[in-house]
């Protein structure tokens, strides 16, 4: 998936056509002018949501994006055509167009999406594949102008140097990461949104709901270390799989073991309640030695149950904390090694 790369995937410049074709030359340098700013500024654009900031945190950087297109736009209508030949600038026309109508209308409803995207896996899929559709839109746009531009210069004997610029360079590998950071990143949200309904559960004592977001934790856990295992490491950098790999290690253990622990406390618990109500309906004449010793028992059991809960309870926070913690640190690292700087 191309991610949040709102830009063309070629570069103009005032060196790439021949000088004994001036004028058509020229031509295209006017257009070219306007694709070099743009193209640089949402390289500035993406690089900035890609180390670590929100599309709406950005939001101001969106509008300033809008204005320059939309400026873009209007040079480019307002060019005359060239001997005849207007699909040239048509092609810059509808391609300024199509970034303004995805500026403006996808990445508003991403911006929309992403705060809701966290809600659960299928909002998640969702946000993530509107961001994939809109640069889908940008891409083939890109492609259709970088088509009119080499149809131009090929009807004007004009000789194009298709060297990939550094800029290209670092669009290219920037998409290839963020490919492999979504890819992994999905497989990791779906079992962490799944453990956190079985922590909801065990915050209600709900014994059913436990028992089935227990299993369905299983289950996906389960599924997320086979789609692991067939994930390619980016650049043989194995770190986010590593990350996440740990984590559902985690969940595992504690949807096997740790939930045993308070399946255990509930049913003790219970089980002193009921024999606390029998207990506190006799009155202190009437209660007998088995009744004493029973509730004194019920006492020990549930302060055991209780005592070993707690410190699962806490150890598991703290595990769970970490790991959450280091894989956020973990994916942070990844980009920043791997996503170009500068522009």
């Amino acid at each position: 998936m191309k991610y949040l790369l709102l830009f063309a995937a070629f570069t103009f410049s005032a060196n790439a056509f021949s000088q004994s074709a001036s004028n058509a030359g020229e031509y295209m340098d006017y257009f070219s002018s306007e694709y070099l700013k743009i193209q640089e500024d949402m390289w500035d654009y993406a690089r900035t949501v890609s180390h670590g900031r929100s599309a709406r945190k950005v939001e101001k950087r969106r509008g300033e994006l809008i204005q320059s297109t939309r400026s873009a736009l209007g040079k480019a209508k307002r060019a005359k055509d060239f001997n005849g030949d207007t699909a040239y600038r048509d092609s810059v026309i509808r391609y300024f167009f199509i970034i303004d109508v995805v500026l403006r209308e996808d990445y508003a409803k991403i911006v929309d999406m992403e705060a809701v995207a966290e809600q659960s896996y299928d909002d998640m899929e969702a946000y993530i594949l509107a961001r994939e559709l809109a640069s889908d839109k940008l891409e083939e746009a890109g492609d259709m102008i970088s088509n009119e531009h080499k149809r131009f210069a090929a009807d004007n004997n004009i000789t194009l140097i298709e060297n990939e610029t550094k800029l290209d360079q670092k669009m290219a590998i920037a998409n290839e990461v963020f490919d492999h950071y979504n890819e992994v990143y999905l497989i990791f949200f779906k079992s962490y949104k799944q453990e956190g309904y079985l922590m909801d559960a065990i915050s209600r004592n709900d014994v059913s709901a436990i028992e089935q977001n227990r299993n369905a934790l299983l289950d996906v856990v389960e599924e997320g270390m086979n789609k692991l295992n067939a994930v390619k490491k980016y650049e043989g950098d194995p770190a986010m799989i590593t990350a996440t790999r740990q984590l559902f290690n985690f969940y595992k253990s504690e949807a096997e073991k740790d939930v045993d622990i308070v399946l255990n406390y509930l049913e003790t618990n219970e089980n002193f309640q009921k024999i606390k109500a029998s207990f506190d309906q006799k009155k202190p004449k009437s209660r007998t030695q088995e009744d004493v010793d029973a509730y004194n028992k019920g006492v020990t059991d549930v302060n055991s149950a209780g005592e070993k809960y707690n410190a699962m309870n806490e150890a598991s926070n703290k595990k769970r904390g970490e790991l959450i913690d280091n894989w956020n640190k973990v994916a942070d690292k990844f980009t920043n090694r791997h996503v170009p700087k500068g522009k």
